[in-house]
């Protein structure tokens, strides 16, 4: 006689489901127990072929008619369980967006959202905080880092009991954490003194009269705000961190597992595209000053400039707030999915010593005693390892060159904080959003398994490697008089320059004008050589306004001397001079090509990483990979990345005394400790996706080619590589409770 399996009965695997055939059924729990909640948990609802029934009643294995329910069984609806709402409140209008397909709407919401304004916003902003707080790039690189600081702390708390708990209410708080970190970063706009920079003539000018800046400063900088954005970055990587644990896992158990690489790719597309935005977005507020009630004469090509860094914190975080609350009201698990978890083939690494059978316990991972033992799986499983080391050296380049991408482009081609963030921006669109959409594709197209995505994941980093040679193209310096370059007058005149940079901006043309080095306000002169500020070029008035660029041109300018006409003898326009170099199109064509293999390979990893893991551990082994991948990763990478560029700066920002952020660095040097830098992390990524293929032990009945599929078809269990099911249609898990 057929035995009926409750709707609430949760399976983790198509083995358990399956493996209880030879076994009496009153050796099993009692029948009529009610099923607790935490009996569902880490799995979807429904293994069982839908029935046309109501969503109370048993489904049957067989197609048999059953008048009642045998046995005692008590019909327990589950139909409460698997509705969308926010606790009592269910309302019916809601119900049709209980799917998988909405779920990944929101998640992506939520992703974009996320990259929009910590992987976004936060790395176009970089160089203005620094300018207005004073802050120098290793600090800053701190800042960045302590989203990732957030992120290991929480993770292995967050992915264990996250993992056999109510993943959308996991989900939904996050997000509600980290729209309140926005709003915490954005605090010190608000707290602080308005930016104005007085750029009147008398200040700028050659002056024999000059009044030190510093003589009525107030004592005490801005730097300490750096602890307030720290905090919001904080709150960011606690907010965040079930996003990519729980958020992956909650896909996967709820769509079929040759679709799963399909939705993973659509959510960390929106994870990609969403820093794209905030690149663009993130520019186009930097145009826009500061303090945005005021009039300002400065220019956004002017090295004192602030824009408007505030703005896109205020309104990630609302928009973050209200996507949290459609995510709070999903169920634990959506009506039907668990049908797929029962079809899934485990793909998971097989230990010599067979203790990966442990994992296969429905009652483990219940307790935080099961904690421990749940590591130890995990670092006994050397694909996993090496897979997360993978990920780690990627994640080390990701992480600086996407905080200090937009410098590198603005020093290299002598650009504004927003072109630099602009033109970073539409490399990350197309090479990040594509890479990582096409590799999810990729895999489900080619049906790739386990060895052979790690192997695709290795190609995918070795042509990134040739890519990376393109940092042996650097562009020279702009030459800067008494820094980069000697003053033609100096020359003129047979002076030899001192080693101190105080004497080698004041020479002989300049040093009755008693320029100070608080007052940075470069101008170009018609030597095409750059100088420090007007007063530094001995300009002694205004000329005229150029009608092609709306600058002011100085006139008077007695250190511009020689390689120009007599006409233009004396002159100099405002700003930073026009760079010669010419290799920008070839630099961001190869640049596309590293982001775009960078991110190609990163769904297959995600996908390799959990399929090798047993299906109780997903969500935990997600939260193991994340601490190492931050730790060794993410959180050094920004602060590394921060201290080779602060080596490579050639003029600092002297604020009273106090040395303040970079003004000038040098090319060469930035352009070659990232060469050395990306070589070696990409070598040491090909290396460990190499260890994982050779190390990786399949199943015994699973498929051993590289690129057979997954998944068997639309659920017949006679397609399957198990047991034969009985003939009386017996279908029972001895560790379900019923």
């Amino acid at each position: 006689m057929p035995v009926l399996l409750n709707a609430d009965v949760s399976f983790s695997s198509k083995q358990e489901l399956l493996d209880v055939q030879d076994c009496p059924l009153s050796g099993g729990p009692s029948l009529n127990t009610p099923s607790p909640p935490d009996s569902q948990t880490g799995s979807p609802v429904g293994s069982a072929p839908r029935s046309t029934g109501t969503p109370g009643q048993l489904y049957r294995v067989n197609t048999r008619p059953t008048p009642e329910a045998p046995l005692g069984l008590k019909l327990i609806s589950t139909e409460a369980d698997q509705l969308c709402g926010w606790g009592a409140l269910t309302p019916t209008a809601i119900q049709g967006f209980n799917t998988p397909r909405w779920v990944l709407f929101f998640l992506c919401v939520a992703s974009f959202l996320q990259g929009m304004i910590i992987n976004g916003f936060i790395n176009t902003v970089v160089t203005s905080i620094e300018r207005r707080f004073d802050l120098r790039s290793y600090q800053a690189g701190l800042i960045a880092s302590s989203y990732d600081i957030a992120a290991c702390v929480c993770l292995a708390f967050v992915s264990y009991f996250g993992g056999t708990g109510h993943k959308p209410r996991w989900l939904g708080w996050g997000v509600l954490i980290m729209a309140v970190g926005s709003l915490v970063f954005a605090l010190p706009h608000f707290t602080t003194p308005l930016y104005q920079v007085s750029l009147t003539e008398p200040t700028v000018m050659c002056s024999d009269n000059r009044t030190s800046p510093c003589r009525d400063k107030e004592g005490g900088g801005l730097s300490s705000y750096r602890f307030v954005f720290m905090l919001g970055q904080f709150l960011h990587g606690v907010g965040a961190t079930p996003l990519y644990t729980l958020g992956v896992t909650y896909l996967d158990e709820n769509v079929k597992s040759n679709y799963a690489p399909v939705y993973i790719g659509i959510f960390y597309t929106a994870a990609i595209v969403g820093p794209a935005a905030g690149y663009l977005l993130g520019g186009y507020f930097l145009n826009m000053y500061t303090e945005i009630h005021l009039k300002t004469e400065m220019t956004p090509d002017n090295p004192l400039w602030v824009g408007a860094w505030w703005i896109g914190f205020l309104a990630g975080g609302a928009a973050a707030l209200l996507v949290a609350f459609p995510i709070l009201g999903y169920p634990r698990q959506l009506p039907g999915s668990q049908e797929y978890v029962a079809m899934r083939v485990s793909e998971a690494h097989q230990l010599k010593d067979g203790s990966h059978t442990t994992a296969a316990d429905p009652q483990f991972g219940k307790s935080v005693k099961d904690m421990p033992r749940s590591v130890l799986l995990l670092l006994k499983n050397p694909p996993f390892l090496f897979l997360c080391l993978a990920g780690a050296t990627e994640a080390t380049l990701i992480a600086g060159m996407s905080t200090f991408g937009p410098k590198f482009l603005e020093s290299q081609f002598n650009l504004s904080a927003s072109e630099a963030a602009t033109w970073f921006g539409y490399m990350v669109v197309p090479a990040g959003g594509g890479g990582t959409f096409l590799g999810g594709y990729i895999v489900k197209r080619m049906n790739l398994r386990c060895r052979g995505i790690i192997r695709f994941c290795m190609v995918c980093a070795i042509v990134s490697l040739l890519a990376i040679f393109i940092f042996l193209i650097h562009c020279p310096n702009v030459p800067m008089a008494g820094v980069t370059a000697p003053y033609q007058y100096d020359l003129m005149e047979k002076h030899q320059l001192d080693h101190s940079l105080e004497e080698t901006l004041t020479v002989g043309c300049n040093a009755g004008c008693g320029c100070v080095r608080e007052l940075y306000n470069p101008v170009c002169g018609a030597d095409g050589v750059m100088y420090y500020s007007p007063c530094h070029a001995g300009c002694s008035s205004v000329n005229h306004t150029d009608r092609l660029t709306g600058k002011q041109v100085y006139s008077g300018c007695s250190c511009v001397v020689g390689n120009v006409s007599r006409a233009e003898e004396g002159l100099a326009l405002r700003g930073k001079c026009v760079s010669s170099c010419h290799h920008m199109p070839a630099f961001l064509s190869f640049l596309f090509i590293i982001i775009s293999f960078t991110f190609l390979c990163s769904i297959p990893a995600l996908t390799a990483t959990l399929r090798c893991v047993p299906d109780s551990q997903r969500s935990f082994g997600l939260g193991i990979q994340w601490i190492v991948v931050r730790t060794l990763g993410g959180i050094p990478g920004p602060i590394a990345f921060g201290t080779v560029i602060d080596i490579s700066c050639l003029l600092w920002q002297d604020r009273c005394g106090e040395q303040g952020s970079c003004y000038l660095y040098h090319n060469s040097a930035m352009s070659q400790y990232t060469l050395i830098a990306g070589i070696i992390y990409k070598v040491l990524g090909i290396i460990f996706f190499l260890l994982a293929s050779i190390l990786y032990q399949p199943p015994p009945e699973s498929p051993q080619s590289s690129c057979e599929s997954t998944d068997h078809g639309g659920g017949e269990l006679s397609d399957l590589p198990v047991k034969d099911l009985p003939e009386d249609g017996v279908i029972v898990n001895l560790h379900a409770r019923l």
